[in-house]
């Protein structure tokens, strides 16, 4: 009510102005309905499970990046550790890192080379599998095979 006694419209006035505050029988308006808040929660709902849901799968792929990162590293050192080796040391071997990568297990195995119809190269060389895993866990392997020659003596 204004000072005259009038009902004062708050549609026109300030910040209501040119809005529709109240309902087609010109009944004035307190809130919302029941269905409005259910459907505005609904929306809510739905995008964020859409949020989450892309939240836990780059948090997965960002796991699977760290452990390709570095099993890579490692198998570079191990592979480094094999080149160096005389090639009657290379046996079959299995262990862990050390220093913060205990976590990482390696594994190689050593097996002659077989090429039908060259079988005179096939003396020279050594087939070598190594094999990094995590946590001795089959969902995340990373394996690399080297072949190796290997000088005959006489």
């Amino acid at each position: 009510m204004d000072r005259q006694g009038r009902r004062r419209d708050w549609r026109k006035v300030g910040v209501f102005k040119g809005f529709d505050m109240c309902s087609i029988k010109n009944r004035r308006c307190s809130g919302f309905t029941l269905l409005e808040v259910m459907l505005a929660m609904a929306i809510i709902g739905i995008a964020l499970t859409a949020v989450l849901g892309s939240q836990s799968h780059s948090v997965s792929l960002a796991g699977e990046a760290k452990f390709s990162t570095t099993a890579a590293l490692l198998a570079r050192t191990k592979l480094a550790e094999i080149e160096i080796k005389r090639p009657d040391d290379l046996t079959e071997d299995s262990g862990n890192f050390e220093d913060g990568f205990s976590d990482y297990y390696w594994e190689i195995s050593v097996n002659d080379v077989a090429f039908s119809g060259l079988e005179e190269a096939s003396k020279y060389l050594k087939q070598i599998d190594l094999k990094i895993s995590w946590n001795k866990d089959e969902k995340y392997q990373y394996n690399l095979r080297l072949y190796r020659f290997v000088p005959v003596t006489q």
